[in-house]
C-alpha cells in the first residue's frame, strides 16, 4: 500500500439513497489510517519505540529481537516476536560489494485468507483475499550506498573551514543565535576523506567576546592531537562556553589570527588564518529558541526529510569469492530511539543515579545535560545610575521647509537640579531583513550620513538647551531638505554628572584596565578582539570607540576590523558606568605583517599603553 503521500484528507460523504462501492469503503479506511499515520510522524517521527536488537548469533546468522518501530510516514513496524536469520537469507545480500553493511526494516503489507469471490463473473477472480496483514521485511544495503536523509541548510548552524587536505577536512560548528546568560555549544569536526594512513593534528585559538569559557576567560583553545580515522568517519570535539547577559544585539566568534596551525604526521599543512563566525544574542530560553526553529520547518521540507526505512544495525562482514564470516555488529550512532510518555516514570527513576539534589523533571526540560552545565563567569554589568531617557516629539506643521526651525516644549528629565547632559537620537522604524520584521532604531548625530541606507530618515540639525536649575531641557531643530512629515521623533537619554560633594575618590582610584594585548600588527581588513584585564575592580560593562576617523570599525564587544589602509590606528576602552576608567589600544596595519612583527612590537611593548585622565575633586 503506497503512503509516501498521506494528505490531503478526503473522507465519505453520506447522503440517503446513496449506493456504497468498493471504492467508498476503502475511501473510509484510507481516511482513518492516513490522518492517524500522519499526525503519529508530525509527533513521533522516524525511530525505534522499543527493542529490535540485533545479536550475532554465530558467523553467519543474526538473531533480530521483537520490538515497535514508527517509520517516516507514521506506519507502526511491528516485530511480534524474535527470530533468526541467516545473514545470506536476507534481501539485498546479492547486491553487497562492500564489508560493511547496513541491516534495515521496512513496513510491507500482504494479502492473506483467500476466500471464494461470490461476484467473480464481474472481477475475472474467482477467488479473493479478505484480509491485509501488516508486516514488514528486513533487507540489506551497503554503509556507503545507505541514504541517512536530507541534512536541509537552516539559519541555525553555521559552520567555518579550519583546514582541507585530500586527507582530512576541519571545520567549527556553532549555532547562529545564542541565549543570554545560557550555555552554548561549539563543535570541532575532523572528517576522513582518504583511506591514506595518516594522523592530522591541530591547534588554534577562538576569541570569544560576549561569551565565557569555563575557565572564566574570553578564549578557547581548540586544539586535538593525532587524530587517527578511518576513511569517511567523523571526529567531533565539543566545547562549552556562556553568554553574557549584556544589551548588545550580535557578537563574533574568532580565530586569532595567526594562531592555527595544523600537521599531517610531521607536515605541517595549510589552515585558515583568521576568520569571525557573526553570532546574534536573544533574550529567549534554548526551548523557546529551538522551538521556534523547529516550527519554522514546512511542510514540503518534512515531507522530502520522510524516509520509508528504520536501520536497526551496521554489520561489518569478512568476504571471500565464495564465503562470508560476520565479524561485528554494531548499534549505529545515529539510531534515533523515540522518546514516549509511557517511560517517563522508569526514565525518572534511572535519572535518579545521576543527577543529585535537581529535580527530574526540570532536569529533563533543562537546555543541556547536567555533565555539560558550566558557571557564569561573569556577572551582570551593573546598573546605571544618574541616567534617565525617554521620547521627544518635534511639531513640523504642514508648511515645514528647508531652513525652518522648530522647538520641542520643555522636557523634565527628571534627575533633578544640577550639571545634566543630554543626548538625542533620531528614532525611526525600517523594515530589517535579518529578523523578518521591522526594527526600531535611532541615529544620534548627523542622520544625513545614513540618509542612503534609510529613507525614512529626516535630515535636520539639532541642538539642546538644559535648563540645570530647573531640572529640564528644549530641543530645537532645523530641517536640511524639505520634507512632508508632521511630527519629528526622538529618544534622550540624560546622564546626570555628580559634582565634588557626590563624587566619592574610593570609586574610581585605584581602579583600571589594561588591554591584553595593548598593541597588535595587523592585516588590511583583518580582524582582532581586544580583551580587556580589570584591576581592583569586578568585570563591568566595557565601551569600544576609535578616537579618528577612517580608522577602521569596532564592534560593541571589541572586535576590531581593521581598514584598507596601512597605518596606526587608536581604540579607546572605557568603562561604561564610568568613562574616566579607560585604556587604549593600537592596531598596526600592515599588508605584510607577519608573526614576526607582531612579536618584536610585543618584546619592545613591555608595559601596556594607559591613559586615566585626571580626576579633580
Amino acid at each position: 500500500m503506497a503512503n509516501s503521500q498521506l494528505y490531503p484528507f478526503e473522507r465519505n460523504r453520506y447522503y440517503p439513497g446513496k449506493m456504497l462501492t468498493t471504492a467508498d469503503f476503502q475511501a473510509e479506511q484510507s481516511y482513518h489510517m492516513n490522518k492517524q499515520r500522519f499526525m503519529s510522524s508530525l509527533m513521533y517521527g522516524a525511530g525505534i519505540i522499543c527493542g529490535c536488537n540485533v545479536v550475532n548469533l554465530d558467523d553467519l546468522s543474526i538473531l533480530v529481537e521483537s520490538g515497535v518501530v514508527i517509520d517516516g510516514t507514521g506506519r507502526e513496524i511491528i516485530i511480534d516476536s524474535s527470530l533468526v536469520k541467516k545473514l545470506s537469507a536476507i534481501e539485498g545480500f546479492e547486491q553487497l560489494h562492500t564489508d560493511t553493511a547496513c541491516l534495515c526494516v521496512r513496513y510491507k503489507e500482504k494479502d492473506i485468507h483467500s476466500v471464494y469471490a461470490v461476484s467473480h463473473k464481474e472481477s475475472d477472480q474467482e477467488y479473493e483475499y479478505n484480509r491485509i496483514s501488516e508486516g514488514f521485511e528486513l533487507f540489506l544495503v551497503d554503509k556507503e550506498d545507505y541514504n541517512e536523509g536530507i541534512e536541509f541548510e537552516t539559519e541555525f548552524l553555521q559552520s567555518e573551514t579550519l583546514f582541507r587536505t585530500s586527507n582530512y577536512e576541519g571545520s567549527i560548528v556553532i549555532p547562529t543565535i545564542a541565549c543570554k546568560g545560557k550555555n552554548v555549544r561549539a563543535l570541532l569536526k575532523i572528517k576522513k576523506l582518504s583511506n591514506q594512513e595518516v594522523k592530522v593534528s591541530y591547534k588554534g585559538i577562538l576569541d570569544i567576546p560576549s561569551f565565557t569559557s569555563p575557565e572564566g576567560t574570553e578564549q578557547i583553545d581548540i586544539s586535538v592531537d593525532e587524530v587517527d580515522l578511518a576513511q569517511g568517519t567523523v571526529f567531533t570535539k565539543e566545547f562549552w562556553m556562556t553568554a553574557q547577559k549584556h544589551t548588545g544585539i550580535e557578537t563574533n566568534i574568532i580565530l586569532r589570527s595567526g594562531s592555527a596551525s595544523a600537521f599531517e604526521n610531521d607536515k605541517a599543512i595549510s589552515v585558515e588564518n583568521s576568520f569571525a563566525m557573526k553570532i546574534r544574542l536573544s533574550e529567549e530560553t534554548p526551548q523557546a529558541l529551538i522551538g521556534r526553529e523547529l516550527g519554522r520547518l514546512s511542510l514540503e521540507m518534512r515531507q522530502a526529510m520522510t524516509r520509508d526505512n528504520i536501520k536497526l544495525a551496521e554489520v561489518d562482514l569478512l568476504r571471500t569469492d565464495s564465503a562470508y564470516v560476520i565479524e561485528a555488529i554494531r548499534e549505529p550512532v545515529t539510531n534515533q530511539y523515540i522518546d514516549v510518555p509511557a517511560q517517563n516514570a522508569i526514565r525518572n527513576r534511572y535519572m535518579e543515579f545521576f543527577v543529585k539534589d535537581v529535580d527530574i523533571a526540570e532536569k529533563r526540560s533543562a537546555d543541556i545535560p547536567a555533565s555539560y552545565q558550566i558557571p557564569l563567569a561573569a556577572p551582570a554589568a551593573s546598573e546605571l545610575k544618574n541616567v534617565a531617557t525617554g521620547v521627544l516629539e518635534i511639531p513640523l506643521g504642514r508648511d515645514a521647509k528647508a531652513g525652518d526651525i522648530r522647538y520641542s516644549g520643555e522636557i523634565t528629565h527628571g534627575l533633578g537640579n544640577g550639571n545634566v547632559f543630554v543626548s538625542i537620537g533620531y528614532e525611526y522604524l525600517s523594515q530589517d531583513q535579518t529578523l523578518g520584521a521591522s526594527a526600531k532604531s535611532t541615529v544620534y548625530g548627523n542622520p544625513e550620513l545614513f540618509s542612503r541606507q534609510a529613507q525614512q530618515l529626516v535630515d535636520a540639525e539639532t541642538a539642546v538647551r538644559v535648563l540645570n536649575d530647573k531640572g529640564s531641557f528644549v530641543v530645537a531643530a532645523r530641517l536640511l531638505h524639505d520634507v512632508d512629515f508632521l511630527v519629528l521623533t526622538y529618544r534622550w537619554v540624560a546622564i546626570k554628572f555628580p559634582n565634588g560633594k557626590e563624587l566619592d575618590a574610593e570609586d574610581y582610584y585605584g581602579k583600571t584596565i589594561t588591554a591584553k594585548t595593548p598593541t597588535v600588527v595587523m592585516r588590511p581588513r583583518e580582524n582582532y578582539y581586544f580583551g580587556v584585564q580589570f584591576n581592583n575592580m569586578d568585570p563591568v560593562s566595557i565601551t569600544y570607540e576609535l578616537t579618528a576617523p577612517g580608522s577602521g570599525e569596532v564592534s560593541v564587544d571589541g572586535v576590531y576590523t581593521a581598514p584598507a589602509k596601512e597605518g596606526v590606528y587608536e581604540i579607546r576602552i572605557y568603562c561604561s558606568d564610568m568613562p574616566m576608567v579607560c585604556t587604549y589600544a593600537y592596531a598596526i596595519v600592515k599588508s605584510t605583517a607577519t608573526e614576526e612583527d607582531a612579536g618584536s612590537i610585543a618584546e619592545q611593548e613591555k608595559e601596556p599603553i594607559v591613559k586615566i585622565p585626571d580626576l579633580k575633586l
